[in-house]
């Protein structure tokens, strides 16, 4: 039969802000479904960007009333992320290293004071208008000295996880699945930056998601599932990098796992400040 358009379509190249990188945002960059800020144009569309009329037939659909095209780029398709981030790297290129940072529809706007703050959002929203984009007003925070930011709060102290989230793991019950095993790892992956040894405290649940091998919810799983969620109950503050100071990065190796340690001391002699934990 004939390739599907998923089959013939060219995928784009872009880089996206790294997702595990804490060099390049004070918080990693996670894809989620309701953003701090929501993208609309002049005409209320969600997404700016138009498709090509020659290919409107592409992504045609059926239903009772009948087939009908999108005329907008919709997020279901392979290169609309890449698209969206391109336009919005485009449109804010020459803040993005200065006040803001921008991942998809999330903005983030920051400051080291008030008036600056306030000079900074003037900056942003004065570009959005500029351009035509219109923010959800109910989906934003202005002038904030703590906020969720792409699944972790951002302060003054550094950056901590999301407690509504972590309350959710915690809560859960032993797995008796295998997709339960994975989804658990799943979240608390996302926070993985937060635990000291994490894949070496992982490892035997790991080993549940290998091919062939027989789901026994044992006591070292039981042991790494309750550690796991202690870890993530007691998470530490975590600190973005200060590039004033010099860095201290602690490896520990052994057969199976690697775990690193990088932080600052802000001072000689002084406590050491944590940036993130890897495994």
């Amino acid at each position: 039969g004939s390739p599907s358009n998923k089959e013939t379509t060219k995928k784009t190249e872009f880089d996206h802000p790294r997702r595990d990188s804490q060099w390049v945002s004070l918080v990693q960059v996670v894809p989620k479904k309701f953003g701090m800020t929501v993208m609309k144009n002049q005409h209320d569309e969600l997404v700016p960007m138009r498709i090509a009329l020659a290919d409107q037939h592409k992504i045609t659909f059926t239903c009772p009333f009948g087939t009908f095209a999108y005329i907008c780029m919709l997020f279901g398709l392979c290169n609309a992320p890449s698209t969206f981030q391109r336009c919005m790297t485009s449109i804010f290129s020459d803040l993005l290293q200065d006040c803001m940072k921008v991942f998809m529809d999330d903005f983030t706007v920051y400051a080291t004071s008030f008036d600056a703050c306030l000079k900074n959002l003037s900056r942003v929203l004065t570009r959005s208008i500029n351009t035509n984009l219109v923010l959800n007003f109910e989906k934003c925070h202005f002038m904030v000295t703590e906020e969720i930011v792409l699944g972790h709060l951002v302060s003054s102290r550094g950056i901590e996880v999301d407690k509504t989230k972590i309350d959710i793991i915690t809560s859960l019950s032993n797995p008796a699945f295998v997709w339960e095993v994975r989804s658990f790892l799943g979240h608390a992956r996302f926070y993985r930056r937060f635990i000291k040894n994490f894949s070496k405290i992982a490892l035997s649940l790991s080993k549940l998601l290998q091919k062939d091998v027989d789901f026994i919810f044992d006591q070292p799983c039981i042991e790494a599932f309750q550690e796991l969620k202690t870890r993530l109950a007691s998470a530490p503050i975590l600190q973005a990098p200060n590039w004033e100071y010099p860095f201290e990065l602690m490896c520990d190796t052994s057969n199976l796992t690697l775990e690193v340690i990088l932080g600052q001391r802000v001072e000689v002699s002084k406590q050491l400040h944590v940036i993130t934990y890897a495994s």
